[in-house]
């Protein structure tokens, strides 16, 4: 009953996106909509490339922006991302979206990207391939800055919501009033808390490196394999940049991480992704501790609505010992004297410390960073290595039709 449930949501799910897709579609004259269309998906890597091209830059996305649309019009487009997002989700990817407007009085209202505008809300670009609705494949991104989210539909229901990219940039900002702005408060504070938990054995398993990278592993790859490592900065944009200026920046954004992190190549290969899990295993955690990994999980898995969700299936003690966390920065096990300066080898893992940790079992990998800007610049990522994009339901699918 709980499959047929699940079903029912995931073909609810899939007819809100087509209304959604099929009046923003509608809503845009032609040349509007050459930006804003593209093929069918298919299970040719090949035919299907520019669907499984996903970024996290402030680059060009594919796709019609935000800024090139009338307001009538953007607020359909918004309702068509709400449709493949939690309310939680979609009030974070739209916090996301706003603090571009911050990240420019961060840098002084003077960052150049080759463009008008270095920093700009308007550049969130959403694009429909295929024609939604009916009993076809189509599917659909929305990306810009720190956002990237990818859905697939087959056959009438929602298949895959994988890559989900959120960032943050600043991770921190001041409101009037106590609490800060930290729209990815809750996946920072929630680790912090489980890696302060562990015992030293525990931890001996969970920490693969005493400093962070500078970045995710996976960087914006199509497809995941073992041993990836971090991507730099200058390869994570759709063009090259011809301008020397721009260039030139890029490359001493790379080498300040890289001195930052003071990597060698054995630290990246400690940290590269592997087909074997790296880290700790969840069936070496207590009770407590296995609720601290849940209620992690479901900060990544409850980005999409209930019935979108795999979060469910971790309710179950068999599939969440399959997960395991990895843990790269700053640690001091429990009872570890207060006060200690960061970087010390009694200091904790507080708040302000550059940190990475990723969250790997099957069908799963979630990685996280904030290192960038002096630990005031988060990456955090939801991918499935197996069915990114729906890899694998695409082709089961063809051979469905075909058998």
């Amino acid at each position: 009953m709980e499959g047929a449930a699940r079903e029912a949501t995931a073909r609810d799910a899939a007819a809100r996106m087509a209304a959604a897709a099929a009046d923003w579609l509608e809503a845009l004259h032609p040349a509007q909509r050459a930006l804003a269309t593209g093929g069918a998906p298919s299970p040719d890597a090949e035919a299907d490339a520019e669907r499984r091209r996903w970024f996290y830059t402030p680059t060009d996305h594919g796709g019609l922006t935000l800024g090139a649309q009338r307001p009538a019009q953007q607020r359909l487009a918004l309702r068509l991302v709400a449709a493949g997002l939690s309310t939680a989700g979609y009030v974070t990817v739209a916090t996301i979206i706003g603090l571009d407007n911050v990240l420019d009085q961060v840098e002084g209202w003077s960052v150049d990207w080759g463009r008008e505008r270095g920093r700009d809300p308007g550049l969130y670009y959403l694009r429909v391939f295929g024609e939604p609705g009916g009993a076809g494949t189509w599917g659909w991104r929305f990306g810009g800055h720190h956002v990237s989210l990818n859905n697939l539909v087959v056959d009438g229901e929602v298949r895959s919501v994988t890559p989900c990219f959120l960032g943050a940039d600043p991770a921190v900002s001041p409101l009037l009033g106590p609490a800060p702005l930290r729209p990815l408060g809750g996946a920072e504070d929630l680790a912090r808390e489980l890696v302060r938990s562990l015992d030293p054995g525990q931890a001996a398993d969970a920490i693969l490196l005493d400093r962070a990278p500078n970045d995710i592993s996976g960087g914006n790859r199509s497809r995941l394999a073992d041993g990836d490592r971090m991507m730099y900065l200058r390869e994570l944009w759709r063009r090259p940049f011809t301008e020397p200026e721009l260039a030139d920046r890029i490359a001493a954004m790379d080498a300040e991480g890289e001195r930052a992190s003071g990597y060698t190549d054995q630290d990246y290969q400690r940290l590269s992704l592997s087909t074997v899990p790296k880290g700790l295993a969840a069936r070496k955690l207590d009770a407590g501790q296995r609720e601290m990994l849940r209620a992690l999980l479901g900060v990544y898995l409850g980005r999409v609505p209930d019935g979108l969700s795999p979060q469910v299936q971790y309710a179950d003690d068999a599939v969440l010992d399959g997960v395991h966390f990895g843990w790269a920065g700053p640690y001091s096990p429990p009872g570890s004297p207060p006060g200690s300066p960061p970087g010390s080898p009694a200091a904790g893992a507080g708040a302000g410390q550059p940190l990475y940790y990723r969250l790997q079992g099957p069908r799963l990998l979630i990685e996280y960073d904030n290192v960038q800007r002096h630990a005031n610049h988060a990456h955090s990522v939801w991918r499935d290595p197996e069915s990114d994009f729906g890899y694998d339901v695409l082709g089961a699918h063809l051979a469905a039709q075909h058998s």
